[in-house]
């Protein structure tokens, strides 16, 4: 698809590329297809992508698998993709917005293999990925085409820049491997900065049990949202129910040292710190923080 293409099929419909959404359409479709074999996809699949865009990398996905469930925030792109009768007869096409869509509810009647397959748009990179942790038990494995700097960060190990919470998180319950790196010439528009293809597989036992997900999450956010401070005092903005003594208690019982920074301090033994820590209290403004992070541009992710 050359840029000419897509210009074209944009201009017809009345449409062009969306910074807010973070729009970089794939548009290279040998490379489409080169992902979806790095993916892992094969013919008994059941896919689900998030951002249909042009529908290069959808083409590609049903090509190979059984099944495509591909969501569209996009009402514009959906109207012209459905128009054009752009996309094969076994992709369902979903107008829908990847950060409300109920996708526990999408996935339970499905039968056989599922996986997720996406070109992340940047604007929601880091609530997509989380939101994505919550299905892990139902998806076969994700692979993932993000900016190379968030990328980096679930590849990142302690000591380095890019460790943050979203490294935590994702040691915990699964092994992510780089697949390919990518040209920006490979979208449209070009976008400023490289992407990284990664394919994330859940471990077959994971130390962290499912239910203690949210919990180490808020306390892992809570240490990388002061990382200048040393733990002890990054933990503090737990909140009043979580005291120092007991913070202090809780990092002995890790066996962490209190003046230890968070990019210092191994994946497992955030856990262990979690599992010290009462869980009560923990909860507040954490869900705003969040939010604030979405594109995983915040230092803290």
């Amino acid at each position: 698809m050359s840029p000419g293409e897509v210009r074209a099929f944009l201009e017809r419909h009345g449409l062009r590329a969306s910074r807010t959404l973070g729009q970089n359409f794939l548009v290279d479709l040998s490379l489409a297809e080169r992902l979806a074999m790095l993916a892992g996809v094969e013919g008994g699949d059941t896919v689900i992508e998030i951002g249909t865009g042009l529908g290069a990398l959808t083409t590609a996905l049903a090509g190979r698998a059984r099944r495509v469930l591909t969501l569209e925030v996009d009402a514009g792109l959906v109207r012209a993709l459905r128009a054009d009768d752009r996309l094969p007869d076994n992709v369902t096409l979903i107008h829908a917005d990847a950060l409300r869509f109920d996708f526990a509810g999408a996935l339970e009647p499905i039968e056989g293999p599922v996986r997720l397959v996406t070109n992340l748009p940047y604007s929601i990179s880091g609530p997509a990925l989380r939101r994505v942790l919550d299905l892990r038990d139902a998806l076969t494995d994700w692979s993932v085409m993000l900016q190379r700097e968030v990328a980096q960060r679930l590849l990142a190990q302690p000591g380095s820049k890019s460790y943050g919470s979203l490294s935590v998180l994702h040691q915990l319950v699964a092994t992510v491997e780089a697949k390919m790196d990518l040209s920006p010439r490979c979208f449209h528009p070009v976008p400023k900065v490289r992407s990284l293809f990664l394919r994330v597989v859940p471990l077959d036992h994971p130390s962290l049990r499912t239910e203690e997900l949210p919990h180490l999450e808020r306390v892992v956010r809570a240490a990388f949202g002061n990382r200048r401070k040393t733990l002890a005092n990054a933990l503090a903005s737990l909140g009043p129910a979580v005291p120092r003594e007991v913070i202090e208690d809780a990092l002995d019982r890790a066996g962490i040292d209190r003046r230890a920074r968070a990019e210092s301090v191994a994946a497992e033994a955030f856990l262990s710190l979690a599992r010290a820590l009462p869980a009560a209290g923990t909860g507040a403004g954490f869900e705003t923080e969040r939010e604030r992070e979405g594109a995983c541009g915040a230092k803290t992710c």
